[in-house]
């Protein structure tokens, strides 16, 4: 059996691409079937990163490249430069399907998946299922659908946009190792002495510069109270650390501790944490709730669709997280509300048990099953 896995190049495509390999993986073992491979189709240019890559091939998944083009909702020459390269995206995808002809494709969106799923509902590949993270879902997978056999939303609102005879809520699949690592073990990684709360930071695979620009500002007030664990993004990192000695000198105690960005290890900083302060991505929000932490969500302001947004308001409409927009963002109010949390111990744990309400924990599972069960397997 051969299963192709398609999607963008972030790291909210390819963990959940992986993970429900993974269990598709296990459950073919179970029932005594051995001979299944995946392979991974989408766009270079999308520039999976190193880290990204180990994951695929740990996992036993094989790569292949398409051309790819993307569609801005604003005037721009680049948009009549890729519709021309459209047909020969399409019969690019088309010519790797045929000589890869799987017997199931997942789809996760975005650039480069919809000629995939197109080309495997040509070549008719029995099996085809796709999934949106967002609470908007992108054009990609709007377009998708058409194609799709069974369609998963990992908020219930997006539901809404797709036919609903072939549509369910399943989550979002997150690593079942996310939250449950050894605390002595995770302290030791990160070389935390202290018993203090722990402040995850996290800007995404690219950084956040308000959010790092508004924790830098506040920094001698946390570490004086608690130990922060800070991804600054890889493209701010050096930057970043150039400020920060500008600023704070050698004056910052040990309790700081500071990377570019966690692919493995970021289970042992999820372990750890009283609280996380986070972009509103799917993957994001959906990594915070099955960890049941309470959060501080920082939507992106243009991101597409404005689907951050929508993301962050339809996850704290639970009572999950406090929204703080950009535009009203400044370092005390910032303080304030990651204070009000930590010191708060009813607040906190209230927060973190409607994080762990929200959660679809078997989310992979259900995926992994629906596919083969169109193969007929399950």
């Amino acid at each position: 059996m051969k299963v192709i896995l398609t999607g963008g190049g972030s790291g909210g495509h390819i963990i959940p691409l992986i993970t429900v390999a993974q269990k598709i993986q296990q459950f073919t073992k179970d029932r005594g079937i051995e001979n299944i491979s995946f392979l991974y189709v989408g766009p270079r240019f999308l520039s999976i990163s190193e880290d990204m890559g180990e994951m695929f091939k740990r996992a036993g998944i094989e790569r292949k490249y398409i051309l790819s083009g993307k569609i801005r909702r604003y005037a721009s020459a680049l948009n009549i430069i890729d519709v021309l390269k459209f047909p020969f995206i399409m019969l690019h995808a088309l010519w790797i399907v045929f000589w890869n002809m799987p017997d199931a494709v997942f789809s996760k969106g975005g650039f480069g998946s919809f000629p995939v799923m197109f080309a495997c509902w040509l070549f008719f590949v029995p099996a085809r299922v796709i999934h949106e993270s967002d609470s908007v879902p992108g054009l990609a997978n709007r377009m998708s659908a058409i194609f799709a056999k069974r369609i998963g939303v990992a908020f219930t609102t997006a539901a809404l946009k797709f036919p609903i005879e072939k549509t369910a809520a399943v989550g979002l699949p997150v690593r079942d190792d996310l939250c449950r690592q050894d605390p002595k073990k995770a302290r030791l990684f990160f070389d935390i002495q202290t018993d203090r709360k722990v402040i995850f930071i996290i800007g995404g695979s690219q950084g956040a510069d308000i959010i790092n620009q508004n924790i830098i500002q506040i920094l001698p007030q946390l570490l004086s109270k608690y130990e922060i664990i800070h991804l600054c993004g890889q493209r701010n990192y050096e930057n970043f650390k150039s400020q920060l000695k500008e600023m704070h000198g050698d004056k910052l105690s040990g309790s700081y501790h500071l990377y570019p960005f966690l692919t493995e290890e970021i289970k042992f900083a999820f372990t750890l944490a009283n609280i996380v302060v986070s972009r509103a991505s799917a993957t994001s929000i959906f990594e915070i709730a099955s960890c049941a932490k309470p959060s501080i969500l920082i939507p992106l302001k243009n991101s597409a669709q404005d689907h951050q947004r929508q993301n962050a308001y339809e996850y704290s409409k639970t009572g999950a997280a406090i929204v703080m927009e950009e535009n009203n963002l400044t370092p005390h109010l910032l303080f304030s509300n990651i204070e009000s949390i930590l010191e708060n111990k009813e607040t906190a744990d209230k927060i973190s048990s409607n994080a762990a309400a929200f959660i679809t924990k078997n989310s992979a599972e259900i995926i992994a099953k629906e596919i083969l069960q169109l193969r007929g397997i399950v």
